[in-house]
């Protein structure tokens, strides 16, 4: 045991534990529980929604299965804190789960490594009993409907009002209920369900000490609790809405791309997909927009203006501190500004204006924030933004519109960053041809045309 009063060091941290997490299949709470070898020890909560009378007889194995890799994935906002050597899982896996989570916790973690100067390589040595799956599990029972996340952005408003156009069955789902993300929800008129996520106040007491903080793969931990409530409600797939440029890094460290969003990159993707096979045979988990960029999804999303008075992507606004956070945009920020960008050339200054509360494009303080998003000055930000050749098209087809012109912005762009760059010729034409790289299935896959 840790001993009282005692300062937490993660340099005295060897090993992390992953123990066996508590599964209750009539109430859905799901606690993984972890543990330093200095003693310190941390219990996570989720709690899944099941129908009335628990998960159905049929699922529970399935669901079991889901709730433990939940469980597994999301020791990693526990792990950075120290970010030890070793690694001890007292669950019983299948070697493709330590595969799996040493990518996780290596990629996933390349932002929190490079921020804070910590060599991680291929992530760190996992101890574990294999268990031998030379027979596959059994399927759950699941039936043909689509369980959408929404985290409160633009990019699920398009998966959804795709999916409402093909009269595809719906419903909402998110981790936690963030005003945002409810605000959403409401819009969209959909049933919706929540899964209520809780950390543990141990990780914010040994952050304020000194533990290591940053960036985790939370999309990863995300998609796997919205999994674990699909098979508890007998939903055969859950739809996310990962644009292509997710899989796009920011800046190479150390021999290798460190990308912020890694966990929703095609790779994790089809990662994700091969790990769910061996717990819940017949689930499907996939981006409905992987093949479309994100000034094509912003486009799409700008006809869309039931959802323009209350969507938001500002990060401030999903702060865990509530008191810290914004009600909407902050307009001060890499998100706030390429999201403003994005909907630029498909929207007047006025309608942005009255969405974000500011004219971000006309205020000249945000001149180097818009420098860093083209490239200029430095990586791309370390956010979930499109690709510096979408931003820079971005603002060739603003300048093009006499309505932007002479916003400060634009205006320096054009007499003094567009002359000095060298642009691709496809520049303008790019962000609005699909790449065909997905895993969609064939029966979702033309419901994207719907709102092309």
């Amino acid at each position: 045991m840790r001993e009282a009063g005692r300062v937490f060091s993660p340099q005295q941290v060897r090993r992390f534990v992953v123990d066996q997490p508590q599964i209750d299949p009539l109430t859905g709470v799901v606690v993984g529980r972890y543990a330093f070898d200095d003693g310190t020890r941390f219990e996570e909560r989720f709690v899944v929604p099941v129908p009335d009378g628990g998960v159905a007889s049929a699922n529970r194995a399935a669901f079991a299965r889901v709730s433990e890799l939940l469980c597994i994935v999301a020791g990693v906002s526990y792990y950075k804190a120290a970010a030890p050597p070793e690694v001890e899982l007292r669950v019983p896996v299948p070697s493709s789960v330590v595969d799996y989570l040493r990518l996780a916790w290596s990629h996933g973690l390349g932002e929190f490594a490079y921020v804070n100067q910590l060599q991680l390589g291929d992530g760190p040595r996992v101890i574990a009993t294999d268990v031998d799956r030379a027979e596959p599990p059994g399927a759950p029972v699941l039936r043909r409907h689509h369980l959408v996340a929404v985290g409160g952005g633009k990019d699920s408003c398009v998966s959804v009002e795709a999916l409402r156009a093909g009269d595809a069955p719906v419903t909402l789902a998110s981790v936690n209920r963030a005003k945002p993300i409810v605000d959403v929800m409401d819009a969209s008129g959909l049933e919706r369900l929540h899964v209520e996520r809780t950390l543990s106040p141990e990780l914010f007491r040994i952050n304020d000490e000194g533990a290591y903080n940053g960036h985790v793969p939370v999309t990863a931990i995300v998609t796997l609790a919205l999994c674990a409530a699909a098979v508890a409600n007998g939903i055969d797939t859950v739809v996310l809405s990962n644009e292509r440029s997710a899989s796009v890094g920011n800046v190479e460290w150390d021999g290798t791309v460190v990308n912020h969003q890694w966990s929703k990159g095609f790779a994790a993707e089809l990662a994700m997909a091969e790990l769910l096979g061996t717990a819940a045979p017949g689930l499907r988990c996939f981006s409905l927009l992987r093949s479309l960029s994100e000034l094509e999804i912003s486009r799409r999303f700008a006809r869309m203006e039931r959802y323009h008075p209350v969507f938001t992507s500002c990060n401030r606004a999903f702060r865990i501190d509530e008191t810290r956070r914004t009600d909407r945009w902050c307009g001060d920020c890499p998100k706030c500004r390429f999201v403003f960008l994005a909907l630029a050339p498909w929207l007047s200054p006025g309608a942005l204006a009255e969405i974000f509360g500011a004219d971000l494009l006309d205020d000249p303080t945000q001149a180097e924030g818009f420098d860093a998003l083209i490239g200029v000055g430095g990586h791309k930000p370390f956010e979930c933004v499109g690709e510096i050749e979408e931003s820079l098209a971005a603002l060739c087809l603003v300048a093009d519109r006499p309505e932007w012109k002479a916003h400060a912005i634009v205006q320096r762009f054009v007499e003094t960053t567009r002359p000095r760059l060298e642009l691709p010729a496809d520049l303008l034409a790019a962000p609005f041809v699909a790449n065909g790289t997905d895993a969609v299935p064939a029966d979702v896959r033309g419901l994207l045309d719907a709102t092309a």
